[in-house]
This record gives structure tokens, C-alpha cells and sequence, in this order.
């Protein structure tokens, strides 16, 4: 009979927890897995493989309480051996509500000091209570975040686990066009827009470029969509906001560069999978995007779309030195952030939880 997984996660829109979550499920099939959602998006629909479903439709954020109930009474009915929870609200349900002799793991996305989340006190609050009440197996998605989140409730390092987020290299594996086959200068960045991502800098950087064959299309979609779209009519800037793909990895090979601006990121898939492809990188310098690429990228300053525009304005000059880096990110990529090796560290401590 195989051991049961339920695993929680806020909702299933396409950004980089829920990916990864998606495809590590099609290769858990020792398992029975039951997904459990907060809320009914899902941008996946038959990608999504698992034996049981379950949208538990909470009303409001502030009724995690009685959400949590409804979770121990799934636990139990369902026979649940162990839970992984994904994401701030799950993680604080699942402490209130999972039995103290079911295994629970965590997984942390992101740098707590940076993200929006905890800028508030009562959030804070919230987590370092939970946290008192229900201890679990803390895993990050990279070495920083799993320090600060650590760090944050004053707990050694080695209490925790980094198993690093990955790029399906079975899928990224297209062939790119030779730059010598194209004009001009074809830009990229993906993420949903949201303040995080700060998209409103590339924007503000493709106005300070004088030459008009540089072009940039965003992918993504989010709350930010028609302010993005109205700085983009407002400032002429050759930008175009293409909304959401499934199918990444037949695009990415057509452009020149992923640009990123983010604030604050966990461990950006979409960086991954164009390192991966061996797409040249420009991006904000920020620690999650150094302890992903190290010298394989090019940084600029955070928010600063003069430096942004300069650097973008000599690239065409420079591509020599941005497709010897994207070598370096693809070999990168294949040591350290495959799905095979991601695979194994998640396999080997949910058997070493299932054992205990």
C-alpha cells in the first residue's frame, strides 16, 4: 500500500512554486498524492497529475482557523502520512492544523527579509507563533533564503535542508538562432506582474534607448497589467505585455537576453530555464539571482533603469561576452539545478520522515 503525500500549496497559478510542484508530481508515483489548495485558480489543468484534488475554497484569508479544522479532518479521513506545505498561508494552516505525529515539511520560497509579506509586524508574529506551536522539517529553495528564514526564529542552520529549485533540461533543450541571423536587439522577461518583479524599470530603461531596434516582450500577467500598459502608451518604450504561455521553452530560444529586474526573489525558475536554453542574462543584483548564476550573468544596480539602459545599449557589442557566460549558466544549470537532482533529495528525506 503506498504512503500518502498531501501537498499544500496556496493556489495553482503558473508562477515558480507551483511549476515545480506540478512537475515534481508527475515522477512521485510511488506515492498517493493529494493536493490541496486555499483557492480555485489553476493554470494548469491536465498537467496536473495526482490522485486527488481538493479546493477547500477558504472565504478569506483571516478564516485560517477553520480552514486549518477542515485540513486535520482531510489528514485524518484520508490517512495521511506525511504533509509538505508550499507558501506563507499553507505553512501557517498546516502547523495549526496537522496532527504532531504526521510528519510535516516546509518548503521557503523566498527571502523573508525582502519579501512584502513580512514588512508587517502582525505577519511576523504569525509565523514565529505557528512556528512555537508546530515545528517541521524546514527546507529551502536556496542557501540564503534557508539562512534568513532560520536565522529569523533564531534556529541553527543545520536544523534545516536546501534542495535547490530546478530546470527541466528535457524540456529546455531547444537550439537557439544565431544572433548573426537576426537584427537588432530582442529582449525578454518573465514573471507576473507584480511589484516584486518591478517591471515598471525595464519599461522606464526602453525609453532611454535611442535605438529603436531594441524591443522587450514581458510574459506574465498580474494585478499590475493596465499600469504597466498605461506607462508603456504613455512613454512610447518598444515593449510588449504577451501575457501568460504554457510553452516557455519553444520562445525563449527566439530572443537575444532575459532581462530580470526584480526587488527580491526565492530562486527564479524563469532564471533557471533560460540558463538552461543558454540565454545570455541581465539582471538586478540581488543575492537570489547571485547565488543562482555567480559570474555566468550580468548585473545592474536594483531599480536603477539608467544603469539598466546603458547596460542594454552597449549589449550589441558585448554579445561575445554574454554568450560565453550563457555557456558557463548551461553547464551551471546541468551540475547543480536539475530535476534529477532535486528529485533524489526530495525522495531520500521523505523516506528518512516516513520511516521515523
Amino acid at each position: 500500500m503506498p504512503k500518502t503525500i498531501l501537498h499544500f500549496i496556496f493556489d495553482l497559478g503558473r508562477g515558480g512554486a507551483e511549476t515545480m510542484l506540478v512537475r515534481v508530481l508527475k515522477e512521485l508515483k510511488e506515492y498517493r498524492n493529494i493536493v490541496v489548495t486555499l483557492y480555485g485558480n489553476n493554470h494548469f489543468g491536465e498537467e496536473l497529475e495526482c490522485d486527488e484534488y481538493i479546493n477547500l475554497q477558504q472565504p478569506f484569508l483571516l478564516s485560517f482557523p477553520s480552514t486549518a479544522k477542515r485540513l486535520k479532518h482531510i489528514v485524518e479521513t484520508r490517512k495521511v502520512d506525511l504533509v509538505h506545505s508550499h507558501l506563507f498561508w499553507p505553512t501557517i494552516i498546516a502547523r495549526l492544523g496537522v496532527p504532531k505525529h504526521i510528519p510535516l515539511l516546509t518548503t521557503i520560497h523566498a527571502f523573508i527579509k525582502s519579501s512584502l509579506e513580512y514588512k508587517h509586524g502582525w505577519v511576523r508574529w504569525l509565523d514565529r507563533f505557528t512556528f512555537r506551536k508546530r515545528k517541521s522539517i524546514i527546507i529551502g529553495v536556496c542557501q540564503g533564503a534557508l539562512r534568513e528564514y532560520l536565522e529569523f526564529h533564531q534556529q541553527p542552520l543545520q536544523s534545516g535542508v536546501v534542495i535547490y529549485t530546478f530546470a527541466d533540461l528535457s524540456k529546455f533543450s531547444r537550439h537557439r538562432l544565431p544572433k548573426e541571423n537576426r537584427e537588432g536587439l530582442k529582449l525578454v522577461s518573465v514573471g507576473a506582474l507584480r511589484k516584486q518583479k518591478d517591471q515598471a524599470v525595464l519599461i522606464d530603461a526602453l525609453t532611454r534607448i535611442e535605438k529603436k531596434n531594441i524591443t522587450l516582450d514581458i510574459y506574465g500577467s498580474g494585478p499590475l497589467e493596465f499600469s504597466l500598459q498605461k506607462q508603456i502608451g504613455q512613454t512610447g518604450a518598444q515593449v510588449r505585455l504577451v501575457g501568460e504561455t504554457d510553452h516557455i521553452e519553444d520562445l525563449l530560444p527566439q530572443y537575444d537576453i532575459l532581462v530580470m529586474s526584480s526587488i527580491f526573489e526565492g530562486f527564479s525558475l524563469a532564471v533557471l530555464e533560460a540558463m538552461a536554453i543558454g540565454l545570455p542574462l541581465l539582471l538586478s543584483d540581488i543575492p537570489s539571482f547571485r547565488e543562482q548564476c555567480g559570474n555566468t550573468a550580468l548585473y545592474f544596480p536594483v531599480g536603477n533603469a539608467r544603469a539598466l539602459a546603458k547596460e542594454i545599449g552597449a549589449a550589441e557589442n558585448l554579445m561575445k561576452n554574454y554568450e560565453s557566460r550563457a555557456q558557463l549558466a548551461q553547464q551551471r544549470v546541468r551540475d547543480n539545478f536539475s530535476l534529477e537532482n532535486h528529485l533524489l533529495a526530495i525522495r531520500n528525506l521523505y523516506q528518512q520522515q516516513l520511516e521515523k
